[in-house]
């Protein structure tokens, strides 16, 4: 995601550093020097600041990005925002969105909302933008349209795209487009891009019409999927939340009859290990073990039920620092 990011607010920073976008040419006055900028962001949905690592951390030319608010319901969360962003005396509200005063928040350059997947998801219940959460990417159209940024940048799984009998991601994109946005949506598979995951997500980049700008997404860098076994090579040992998870007798046992690759479903397991869910159904991530040659599978949020990720060859799941 950082890298991905970047990728977006280098775009971005060429609005004022470049002279020629996708011919749309934006003349700054000759008497006056390319200024070094620090282009403002806000994000809604801010989570402990994956999205605003990238933005913190994207440079062109001279010019950045940083933070004037960013928010999060999520009290463990807003505390880590509050530490990672305090160098750009950023703004943290910690709040159910429903409840922002938008009135009361700085202006922005740019807007950034990884909105709720709760509801798109292929491992959820598919409830869409009727769902507690599918409706709340309103609040990011609603945020543009109060702001009015140069620029947004808005994520979600992949399972938008066929949300809602593929009907949510035309609604989405329309209450974008009608905010004032030329939206320009791809789906990002990030083991191509050099990340150790098999990650993949729908990505939209917005440009305010006025600007007639036209976004080309960043092309994989064409080199063969980072591994697990070469991103956990990199981990120092004193690395911090790098501590050994405890896992029961039961689990270590399962796990010495599970191969890389295989899950409790697929496994040959003996009948007293075996899982039976009352619902019959078989879940792929369910004490399923990495392959060492390939990249991760999707690392999930939940990680109870023996969803934490599992260690190809030691019986064990990873720790925070190996899933991160």
């Amino acid at each position: 995601m950082e890298f991905m990011l970047q990728q977006w607010c280098n775009v971005i920073a060429r609005l004022k550093s470049l002279g020629d976008i996708a011919g749309k040419n934006l003349v700054l006055p000759e008497a006056e020097p390319i200024p070094r900028v620090r282009y403002r962001v806000g994000e809604l949905f801010a989570g402990a600041g994956g999205m605003a690592l990238g933005v913190r951390n994207a440079r062109i030319n001279g010019s950045g990005f940083v933070h004037v608010w960013a928010t999060d319901k999520d009290e463990d969360a807003c505390r880590t925002l509050e530490s990672n962003l305090s160098i750009c005396n950023c703004r943290v509200i910690c709040s159910l969105v429903e409840d922002l005063d938008f009135a009361d928040m700085p202006a922005i350059d740019g807007l950034v909302f990884g909105f709720p997947c709760n509801d798109f998801s292929v491992v959820g219940d598919r409830q869409g933008i009727s769902g507690r959460y599918g409706g709340l990417y309103r609040w990011g159209v609603r945020a543009l349209k109060k702001f009015r940024p140069a620029f947004f940048v808005a994520e979600n799984v992949g399972g938008l795209k066929s949300s809602g009998d593929n009907k949510d991601f035309n609604t989405i994109m329309s209450a974008l487009r009608r905010a004032g946005y030329h939206t320009f949506p791809h789906m990002y598979r990030f083991e191509e891009y050099g990340i150790p995951q098999t990650r993949h997500r729908m990505i939209i980049v917005g440009f305010r019409k006025d600007f007639g700008l036209i976004f080309s997404h960043p092309e994989p860098n064409g080199k063969p999927p980072a591994t697990c076994s070469e991103a956990l090579a990199e981990i120092p040992p004193d690395a911090p939340n790098h501590e050994l998870t405890k896992q029961s007798q039961v689990v270590v046992e399962r796990l010495k009859h599970i191969r890389p690759g295989e899950n409790a479903f697929t496994a040959e397991l003996p009948e007293h290990l075996k899982l039976r869910l009352k619902s019959g159904a078989t879940i792929s991530q369910i004490y399923r073990r990495l392959r060492p040659d390939a990249p991760a599978y999707t690392v999930t949020g939940s990680g109870g039920g023996g969803t934490h990720v599992y260690h190809w060859k030691e019986h064990r799941a990873l720790t925070n620092r190996e899933r991160a």
